[in-house]
C-alpha cells in the first residue's frame, strides 16, 4: 500500500470541476508554511512565498500561467552567512492527460519529442492537478545554485587555488622535478 505525500500546502485543481473561464489560484504562505518550504529546500528561511496562477482547461487537462514572488535565505558556499535572495519567476505550465494504452506507438516505431520545446506539457493521471508541486518546482529552479555575498570568493577568507596541495605524492613530484629534498 503506497502513502501518498501530503503537500505542504493546499493548491490542488480538479480537472473535472474547473469552470470553462478557468479560475485563479492564489498561494500565501504562512510562517508554518514558510518553515516547512525552507526545510524542503534545504535552505535557511523563506521569509515571503505568493504565487497568483490562473488556470484554464486545455485539451483535457489544464494550463497553469501566473508569477511566483519569494523572498528566502540560504547560507554562503564561502563563508556559510547567511545570503538573501529574491526570487520573481513566471510561471507557463500545461498538464495533459498520459496517453492511453490504446495510443501507445507501434513496437520500433520512431517517436519525435522536442525537448527542447517551451510547450512540453507534463502529463497527469487522474482528475487532479497539484499545483503546490509546480510551485516549489519553481522556486528549487529559480535558488542560486552557489549563494554568496558580494564581493566573497575563496581568497577572501584565506584559500588559494593557485597553491599545490601538500598530499602524499608532493614530495615524490619535487624529486622528479629535481627541486625536492634529499632527506
Amino acid at each position: 500500500m503506497s502513502q501518498r505525500k501530503e503537500p505542504i500546502f493546499d493548491a490542488v485543481v480538479r480537472i473535472d470541476k474547473l469552470p470553462a473561464a478557468g479560475r485563479s489560484v492564489s498561494v500565501e504562505a504562512d510562517e508554518a508554511t514558510r518553515e516547512a518550504i525552507a526545510k524542503v529546500m534545504k535552505i535557511l528561511s523563506v521569509e515571503r512565498f505568493s504565487a497568483h496562477l490562473t488556470v484554464v482547461p486545455l485539451r483535457g487537462g489544464l494550463r497553469a500561467q501566473g508569477h511566483l514572488d519569494a523572498a528566502v535565505t540560504q547560507s554562503s558556499v564561502v563563508s556559510f552567512e547567511p545570503v538573501a535572495e529574491t526570487i520573481s519567476e513566471d510561471i507557463d505550465r500545461v498538464f495533459l492527460p498520459a496517453p492511453r494504452d490504446s495510443q501507445q506507438p507501434t513496437p520500433g516505431s520512431e517517436v519525435f519529442v522536442d525537448l527542447e520545446s517551451d510547450d512540453f506539457p507534463d502529463h497527469i493521471d487522474g482528475p487532479e492537478v497539484d499545483l503546490s508541486a509546480l510551485l516549489l518546482e519553481t522556486l528549487a529552479l529559480a535558488l542560486d545554485s552557489y549563494p554568496r555575498l558580494e564581493g566573497e570568493s575563496l581568497d577572501n577568507i584565506g584559500v588559494s587555488l593557485d597553491e599545490a596541495e601538500p598530499g602524499p605524492f608532493a614530495k615524490l613530484a619535487r624529486l622528479k622535478d629535481g627541486n625536492g629534498d634529499k632527506s
